[in-house]
């Protein structure tokens, strides 16, 4: 595996794809914990007002401050770790990982940064695995704007419109995509199939361990720690 391109790639684009990195076998045990662990009606960490204005219907969980480390294998691939040395430098610092979960007929997520962009030098890095494929079927697509991690604050407007240039992206089972977190991204609403995602959260060292506290959406900016809108954007 070329690392060197692919780091070329990512910092060219602010993401890459790769497929078939991970092994068939352990996205379906790493799928079937996932789907034991919110069955058919997982009820939604945020409260009404965020996901009105945020369209982000989604559900995350952290599984590790669980105690449950059924995941650290797949995060801890020495492939991934030389991959993510070469995007970031050789003294990068792990996150958490992160379960994101949708259910069947939700709307996915609107356009959003992950962390404000305003100091280039600090971001998160998203690892994200997918255990099973997401196409036309499931919906559920990725949605990313190439270029977009250097074009400074996402723009005011409509959370879920569609951006000239953007790129939508269809996933299968055993990809890897890195995401830089200033990088202007969805997902497009899901049909009659879950949808879920691993993101082996990682930053460039020197980064704030809350850089991702507050995420930038199209009308507005919310910070997670205390459930709160600090901006209202139009």
């Amino acid at each position: 595996m070329e690392f060197e391109k692919l780091a070329e790639r990512f910092w060219e684009d602010g993401f890459v794809v790769v497929e078939s990195f991970f092994q068939s076998e352990e996205m379906d045990r790493l799928g079937n914990l996932i789907f034991e662990e919110f069955g058919e009606s997982p009820s939604f960490l945020h409260d009404a007002e965020f996901l009105q204005k945020s369209k982000a219907d989604v559900i995350p969980w952290f599984p590790q401050r669980e105690g449950v480390f059924d995941f650290d294998a797949v995060g801890n691939q020495h492939n991934l770790q030389r991959l993510t040395a070469a995007i970031l430098g050789e003294h990068w610092c792990e996150q958490y990982t992160m379960v994101m979960f949708s259910n069947r007929n939700s709307e996915g997520q609107s356009w959003h940064q992950d962390c404000p962009p305003e100091n280039a030098s600090q971001f998160n890095l998203n690892r994200l695995v997918y255990p099973h494929d997401i196409n036309d079927k499931t919906g559920g697509k990725t949605v990313v704007m190439p270029g977009s991690h250097r074009r400074g604050v996402l723009p005011a407007g409509a959370p879920n419109e569609d951006l000239d240039g953007q790129v939508v992206l269809q996933l299968q089972k055993g990809t890897l995509v890195l995401l830089h977190g200033h990088c202007w991204h969805r997902v497009l609403p899901i049909n009659d199939s879950k949808r879920v995602s691993i993101n082996y959260r990682s930053a460039p060292a020197g980064t704030p361990d809350d850089i991702t506290d507050v995420c930038v959406y199209r009308n507005m900016r919310y910070r997670f720690s205390t459930g709160e809108v600090v901006e209202e954007r139009v």
